[in-house]
């Protein structure tokens, strides 16, 4: 069915939001990002002459370390929040116990509500190098003061961020789901556990897909996380731009850093989209 006249007319309101707030301030940053760099002068200058060296810069190895770092942290997390969640979801979504079901999404709901902050000072001051539960650290072999352990605690504080968001979206998966499928898998004789694995997870698939898309945009764009919990050590991509911006003012070349995290992300959340759908019919699911 082709829109009509009236439907295109609905969408003005909204495309011109987009554009003001979204597409125009990125070209500007797209601009900004090919001019050339001067000392004491912050955007705005048409004269600077235009060039590539911002983003010829960015070919240093130093510079992958830091996208290394936020793109493995940030999948890793998104991937322990699936199994961490998964389960959470299931329960809320096929317990037949009502206080249950609010429960846990009272629950969900109410980490969304407290404060980030409040969320990674509780846990830095808890598995902090001076916290009660510094010795946790040792099952890690490593020390609460320890490049490595602040790597785990910046790897906790994103999980402890995105995990209500992804359970909260595979709620509605998991509910989408008709239970008779599992009733017939355990009819035929299958184990519950079984009956999860080899047909709700399956048709689940679209939803982990995108709970996972979700967490890995929230993770590597975080900026909160790994200021407070990584000590100077753990430095994700935000944090780059951010000095460039913040404490240098050198504002093309963060505005290089952005541009070219931002055709990242894209390249990955497409890729991995291109990916599951070819992988998608051959593991026993519908196009």
């Amino acid at each position: 069915m082709r829109p009509t006249p009236a439907a295109w007319l609905l969408l003005v309101p909204g495309g011109l939001l987009l554009g003001g707030l979204m597409v125009a301030p990125l070209g500007l940053l797209a601009l900004e990002s090919l001019r050339e760099f001067v000392g004491g002068r912050v955007g705005g200058q048409a004269d600077r002459p235009l060039t590539l060296a911002n983003y010829a810069e960015l070919l240093n190895p130093a510079y992958a370390l830091y996208f290394w770092e936020t793109f493995r942290i940030g999948a890793l997390v998104s991937l322990l929040a699936l199994i961490f969640a998964f389960p959470i979801a299931y329960v809320a979504a096929r317990t037949p116990r009502r206080g249950l079901r609010k429960g846990i999404l009272g629950l969900l709901i109410a980490m969304l509500f407290l404060s980030v902050v409040a969320r990674l000072y509780a846990i830095l001051m808890a598995y902090g190098p001076t916290g009660p539960l510094k010795g946790i650290a040792q099952l890690f072999g490593t020390s609460a003061s320890s490049a490595a352990f602040a790597e785990v605690q910046v790897m906790v504080g994103l999980l402890h961020f995105v995990l209500p968001i992804v359970a909260l979206t595979l709620i509605g998966t998991v509910q989408n789901i008709n239970p008779r499928l599992e009733e017939a898998a355990m009819a035929l004789g299958a184990p519950r556990w079984r009956a999860v694995t080899g047909v709700v997870l399956p048709l689940a698939v679209p939803g982990l897909l995108s709970a996972f898309l979700i967490a890995f945009a929230m993770c590597i764009s975080n900026f909160v996380v790994p200021l407070i919990l990584g000590r100077g050590v753990v430095l994700f991509v935000s944090n780059l731009m951010y000095i460039r911006f913040s404490e240098i003012a050198n504002f093309p070349s963060g505005a290089a850093i952005g541009i070219i995290m931002l055709v990242l992300s894209f390249g990955i959340v497409f890729g991995l989209t291109a990916v599951i759908r070819r992988l998608w019919p051959a593991a026993g699911g519908v196009r």
